[in-house]
């Protein structure tokens, strides 16, 4: 009983916190670290902020990446940088859990 009761209360945190912002948040425009450095270069300049140079994969496809492609790739990046860290990590929980119990059986 007091298990049903548990998950029943983090479902409907969940479904909260999911649909909250939507409200919480409304009209409020997001941008990124990017848009925010060429405003702050145009307005110590006043000049307009220009690229040194071109991303490589906008020069292959002669253009500029779609907003989607974009996102994939950053997620793919975020994925193996998670799977790396995640690696390590039980890597070394692996050795420590090995050599206490290593430690107990030689005393």
């Amino acid at each position: 009983m007091k298990t049903s009761k548990t998950v029943v209360i983090l479902l409907v945190l969940a479904v909260l916190i999911a649909i909250v912002p939507f409200f919480a948040l409304k009209g409020a425009e997001f941008g990124g670290s990017d848009d925010a450095g060429s405003e702050m270069v145009n307005e110590i300049t006043g000049t307009e902020y220009e690229a040194w140079f071109t991303p490589v994969l906008e020069q292959f496809i002669g253009g500029e990446l779609p907003g989607e492609i974009e996102s994939l790739l950053f997620c793919i990046q975020t994925g193996i940088g998670v799977g790396i860290i995640a690696f390590f990590i039980g890597k070394f929980s692996e050795r420590k859990r090995i050599e206490t119990k290593l430690g107990k059986e030689i005393e």
